[in-house]
């Protein structure tokens, strides 16, 4: 199994103001949420479990903020729809844009994050939906920042068995061919990383899980609105601790759970059990709010027996915030005018998505050779948050955290809008679902990541 560097006992704990809100986002029963090509139905016919909009807001003495928001909500199909929500957002909040990220858990059982089009059933339910959608983004940051008081940040690794490799060779075909399912013979990142939030008295006030699983076990037999394994996560952790908690999706562009594509909401519900025990593990394994086991010497008795203790550890109010982009190679894709047309007259629904999708994503990117992604980096004590739009692959989270190995590390896919995959350049080689999906070129993921180490760094040795 993949192995995470441990984290320097010197590392530094984040000290500063933290403020929690939540608002309930479920949308009515009838709203259009079709987001798999196979499905057969257009709209939510039932709630699973309600939709949670969660928010967080950090801020230091020196008056530095930064607010994040985590919605059970799937990808941005028109990056527009998210950037009108950012806009009102950061003028209603006072906020500039690399203070703000918008983390989706990605779901894939929510409301569609698209403007309506003609002729969708539900698409009237939608669009007055996302209207309150961004109220309640402003709503629930505002309450956070309302309620900061003085609070402690300090994370610690995990492990959790959910997730496994998706890129299977298709043992049917007669020609190479990937499909994307469970691979049995393939090893993921099994990683968990855990955010544990307490008060000046030591109290548990909140947790923050950041784990890499495609949130799919809910797909085209499913008619309910759900937010898939992540509601049963947080029920699980909160019955067990009295305290809310946050999910932020890791780089999970190959990572999914092996069971997935169902119709039955139990399973979800299993896989969430499942990631919120693998945290509760984790929670007990720190040591106490503000310390750190530290060596002590060691004491002679019928062996020479090595003494630790956990001893205060010196805690830091830095807290930066930075913005940057990765210029990417784009493929040669028909224009969207094209694609449009493929679209129109695409007589296959599961075609048709796909083409929609394509036609989306090439609308935003223009017609250039290259793009621009936003790469966002936040610094919290010695922690970093750092994450894109886009759905990388799980090289990303592995190859920056081996580069900053005395920090933890938070990797963020599909956060501040959605765009498409970043993937290894062996998978171009591939018929893989991720490769051909991507607006991406080859060696795009490398681009990123080096983009995201550049930020980092500068976040760690400010220029002064």
């Amino acid at each position: 199994m993949l192995r995470v560097h441990p984290v320097s006992s010197s590392a530094s704990p984040f000290r500063g103001n933290i403020g929690l809100a939540h608002v309930d986002i479920t949308p009515p029963v009838g709203i259009f949420a079709r987001n798999w090509g196979a499905a057969k139905h257009d709209t939510g016919q039932s709630i699973h479990r309600p939709l949670r909009l969660s928010a967080l807001a950090i801020s230091s003495d020196s008056g530095d903020s930064l607010l994040m928001i985590d919605a059970d909500l799937g990808f941005w199909t028109t990056l527009t729809t998210f950037e009108l929500l950012q806009s009102c957002v950061l003028r209603e909040l006072g906020l500039r844009s690399d203070q703000f990220l918008f983390a989706l858990t990605h779901t894939h059982a929510s409301p569609h994050l698209s403007d309506p089009q003609p002729g969708w059933e539900g698409g009237e339910i939608l669009r007055a939906w996302l209207e309150d959608l961004t109220a309640a983004t402003i709503q629930a940051g505002r309450a956070a920042m309302g309620a900061s008081e003085p609070a402690l940040l300090e994370w610690h690794w995990g492990k959790c068995q959910l997730a496994a490799p998706r890129d299977l060779p298709d043992p049917d075909s007669e020609t190479p061919r990937i499909v994307c399912g469970y691979n049995p013979t393939a090893v993921g990142d099994d990683t968990l990383l855990l955010g544990r939030i307490t008060t000046q008295a030591g109290f548990l006030k909140a947790l923050i899980v950041n784990y890499a699983c495609h949130p799919t076990t809910l797909a085209w037999d499913n008619t309910s609105v759900s937010p898939d394994f992540i509601g049963a996560m947080r029920e699980t952790l909160t019955r067990n601790t009295t305290v809310p908690a946050f999910f932020l999706q890791g780089a999970s562009g190959e990572l999914a759970p092996r069971w997935q594509y169902v119709g039955d909401p139990a399973v979800a519900d299993q896989h969430g059990r499942q990631l919120a025990y693998a945290a509760l593990a984790t929670l007990e394994d720190m040591s106490p709010p503000g310390t750190r086991l530290m060596y002590q010497g060691v004491v002679e008795s019928g062996a020479p027996l090595a003494v630790w203790k956990p001893l205060p550890v010196q805690a830091s109010n830095v807290l930066s915030s930075v913005q940057g982009a990765a210029v990417l190679p784009l493929k040669n894709w028909p224009t969207t005018e094209e694609l449009d047309r493929e679209f129109r007259a695409c007589p296959d629904r599961a075609l048709a998505e796909r083409l929609r999708r394509k036609r989306n994503i090439r609308a935003v990117l223009g017609d250039g050779t290259t793009w621009e992604l936003p790469v966002y980096a936040w610094r919290l004590g010695d922690a970093i948050i750092v994450g894109s739009m886009a759905e990388a692959y799980s090289d990303f989270q592995t190859e920056i955290r081996q580069a900053f190995p005395d920090h933890h590390v938070t990797c963020l896919n599909v956060v501040n809008g959605s765009i498409g995959y970043l993937c290894p350049e062996d998978r171009y080689d591939l018929d893989v679902y991720q490769a051909w999906q991507s607006p991406f070129d080859r060696g795009s993921l490398q681009i990123f990541i080096a983009e995201v180490r550049r930020l980092v760094h500068s976040l760690l040795h400010p220029v002064l």
